[in-house]
């Protein structure tokens, strides 16, 4: 394995069908063998990115991953602060770059890059004993990490029976967490046969077809105008200074308080609606394409770079993605994905389309039939009507609610 020097770059997370995190609390003296551990995860999945960049038509193929741990073998009896880590977790960066390999071959992910020190931070522990997690007492709990020993963490919840494999990730704010891998087990459907339509929006986070109108909790008024100054500050801070570590450090918590009201408002929106429906109804949208920027070359600029850069980070802040995965996970088969096209340019009373309709981004008033109501709300119930006919076809369960003609594709143009 070629050596390219102490490289302190970060492993990409392992992510599972299901997890279930929890706030560590290590020591000094362990949150500095815990940053080993990534630096030393890092370094090998580094060595791993660089051999396969090296590699050539008319070359020999990388090395898979059976070589690649013969090859740390010999890496671990050359250099004894490699050594000093815990084999697991540097044989584990290597199993996270097979993986991440496989899922680019098969055209579902982006090549693996490298990794930088401070950007997605973590390492995995597997094998894992039925005695490695222990509880003290009501709110703290215990996990041994391999060359670190016993550390605590918050018990806020019952830790998942079986566990078998954990990750230790360390996020932008400094806050470390230990996600232990279980499947869950999915939400029981109510048995009532209703069905509902969710329409993903950057004004309104998600639009039920019952009318109802749910939007992701963000930044407060006083914490956004001090993130916009501590950005503006940071922009003043000189690189490599004390003054703009800080700064960073800052803007690091307030953006963790923000990605955490997301997560929360998706995981008590997910767990809601596979509760009270039996169907739920989503557009299928290709949100890495959606949220791409628009920056382009010197040569050929992007146009609207500015308006595009605010919509990306709108659909980001929104948690699209996160919530369809979350509904999958919590309600499986029971999530119906239906095209996207012109479900918010036809009418969902009289199935007209036109594209004239939509007055404003919350008026919808079709000129055919004369109906009003919230765009988004309309555009959630064309999807809930999409999703009743593709369970219908495929003899799902009984759709309940009133019967729709089947939409007009008639385009009104005046």
């Amino acid at each position: 394995m070629r050596h390219l020097g102490l490289l302190v770059l970060s492993v990409v997370p392992y992510r599972l069908i299901g997890v279930s995190r929890y706030r560590l609390q290590p020591t000094p003296a362990q949150e500095q063998a815990l940053a080993g551990h990534c630096a030393h995860a890092r370094y090998v999945w580094n060595l791993a990115v660089e051999q396969h960049a090296h590699w050539k038509p008319g070359r020999k193929s990388a090395p898979g991953f059976a070589e690649q741990c013969r090859q740390l073998t010999q890496a671990r009896a050359g250099f004894a602060w490699l050594a000093a880590g815990s084999i697991i977790v540097q044989q584990q960066a290597l199993k996270d770059f097979a993986e991440a390999m496989a899922n680019f071959f098969a055209g579902t992910h982006r090549r693996p890059t490298w990794r930088r020190r401070g950007r997605r931070e973590g390492f995995r522990i597997v094998a894992v004993k039925p005695d490695h997690v222990r509880r003290l007492s009501r709110r703290v709990g215990e996990v041994k990490v391999p060359k670190v020993g016993w550390v605590r963490f918050r018990w806020s919840r019952a830790v998942p029976e079986g566990v078998k494999s954990y990750r230790i990730t360390r996020d932008a704010a400094g806050r470390w967490h230990v996600a232990f891998a279980a499947v869950p087990e999915p939400i029981p459907a109510p048995g009532t046969g209703e069905i509902v339509g969710v329409d993903r929006g950057v004004t309104v986070s998600a639009a039920l077809s019952t009318g109802e109108l749910l939007n992701v909790p963000g930044l407060r008024e006083t914490e956004a105008k001090r993130l916009h100054r501590l950005q503006r500050k940071l922009a003043r801070a000189r690189r490599g200074s004390n003054r703009r570590a800080k700064v960073k450090a800052a803007i690091a918590r307030l953006k963790a308080r923000e990605s955490d009201r997301r997560k929360d408002w998706v995981e008590k929106t997910s767990t809601d609606l596979a509760c009270r429906f039996e169907v739920i109804g989503v557009e299928d949208l290709n949100i890495g394409n959606m949220a791409r920027s628009a920056k382009g070359t010197v040569e050929r600029p992007g146009r609207n770079v500015r308006a595009k850069a605010g919509l990306n980070r709108g659909i980001l802040a929104g948690g699209w993605g996160l919530l369809a995965e979350r509904l999958e996970h919590k309600a499986p088969g029971r999530l119906v994905k239906v095209n996207p096209a012109y479900t918010s340019q036809r009418c969902s009373a009289c199935g007209v389309m036109d594209r004239r309709a939509r007055e404003s981004q919350a008026v919808f008033r079709c000129r055919s039939c004369g109906y009003t109501g919230n765009a988004d709300v309309n555009a959630a119930k064309n999807i809930k009507l999409a999703a009743g006919r593709a369970v219908s076809a495929r003899e799902g369960p009984r759709v309940t609610g009133p019967t729709h003609r089947e939409p007009q594709p008639v385009l009104l143009s005046a």
